[in-house]
């Protein structure tokens, strides 16, 4: 009853929603609106959805296969940052001022420029005006961004909330209808099981064009790394937290930690998670909570675990218990091509930027 009520109610929201953002993509279709493009190959990387499809995995996997071999940079927006404009990363920037997973990048790559800008067109201009030997920018959550033109369009989706399956906003997740996703080069399930999924379902919900390449990808998590670097820790490892069945505390700022919680479970039981919002920003009161969670738990095997991401926004804080630093470490995480299809996907964006 109450889904029928939500349906007729948000049903007149979203169809207006769906037609505003489709009669923008006409615009653009029919070139009456301009599209701009750069000599260089630009490699997008963007959901249809809200958030929580995995772009920053993805767009980390794509980065460390091309790094080697060229002048790479990543550019973002840098969601929830506190300045405007182009802000090239660098030695003093840090997640307020660039965004958690540009920082988190930027941390991660030091071979890629980082930047970020609200204008990926400015951007790309800005960053091919400081760098001219640049190579290839990786345009971060920009498949909305139509002012630009990419010359490898990556759509990721949500396997536990396909975009077939989902409706334009306040409906549903939706940033646009799912016929957006037809300027997709590549398509790309993200999050999925490792056990038998049906590949060819999917595929026939997804509805693709003929010119687009479908893969599955699911992630696989790193030993856990202490993420306070100027402090001695204890030298906790997944095994040790098997072995003496640690107790953990999650504290995380993401999405979902269902698929984090589900993997720690298989080491230990002994489990308490913190969630607050998708890329919340911490406060002296987020820490005191924290720190009365973690002391709440009585057993001398404990440790807490969050994300990189929330690790990007917990480093640079200067609020942050100094008490609670030994015991911090991100769970990283990668991303994995499903069906034997990895050497094929990184040949893909290798072959492209070769020619390119």
């Amino acid at each position: 009853m109450k889904k029928t009520l939500k349906y007729i109610f948000l049903s007149p929201f979203s169809l207006l929603y769906g037609i505003v953002t489709w009669f923008r993509n006409w615009l653009y279709d029919k070139k009456l609106l301009s599209s701009t493009e750069f000599s260089l190959p630009l490699i997008c990387v963007g959901n249809l959805a809200v958030g929580g499809t995995g772009k920053t995995p993805h767009s980390e996997f794509i980065l460390s296969h091309l790094q080697d071999d060229w002048n790479v940079a990543l550019l973002s927006r840098g969601y929830k940052r506190e300045t405007k404009g182009f802000v090239l990363a660098d030695d003093a920037c840090d997640s307020k001022s660039i965004g958690d997973e540009p920082y988190q990048i930027y941390r991660k790559f030091p071979k890629v420029k980082v930047a970020v800008d609200e204008s990926r067109v400015h951007g790309v201009t800005e960053l091919q005006r400081l760098f001219p030997d640049l190579q290839c920018v990786v345009l971060d959550d920009a498949f909305q961004h139509r002012k630009i033109k990419a010359g490898l369009s990556i759509l990721l989706t949500d396997y536990s909330n396909l975009y077939a399956d989902d409706h334009v906003m306040p409906l549903g997740r939706l940033r646009e209808w799912r016929s957006g996703s037809r300027r997709a080069d590549v398509i790309v399930v993200t999050k999925c099981p490792t056990n038998e999924l049906d590949f060819v379902g999917i595929e026939s919900r997804l509805n693709l064009q003929k010119d687009q390449e479908l893969y599955f990808s699911s992630f696989e998590y790193d030993e856990i790394i202490p993420i306070f670097d100027e402090v001695e820790t204890e030298k906790y490892t997944i095994e040790r937290i098997q072995k003496k069945q640690s107790h953990l505390l999650l504290v995380t700022g993401i999405v979902s930690p269902k698929s984090i919680v589900d993997y720690l479970k298989n080491y230990t039981t002994n489990i308490e998670s913190l969630s607050f919002p998708d890329h919340h920003s911490f406060g002296i009161k987020d820490f005191e909570r924290i720190k009365s969670d973690f002391e709440r738990i009585k057993s001398l095997e404990k440790l807490i675990i969050t994300t990189e991401k929330d690790a990007s926004r917990l480093i640079g804080d200067k609020s942050f218990p100094d008490e609670l630093k030994p015991y911090v470490y991100a769970l990283p995480i990668r991303v994995k091509i499903m069906q034997e299809k990895e050497v094929v996907f990184i040949e893909k964006l290798r072959n492209y930027v070769g020619k390119n």
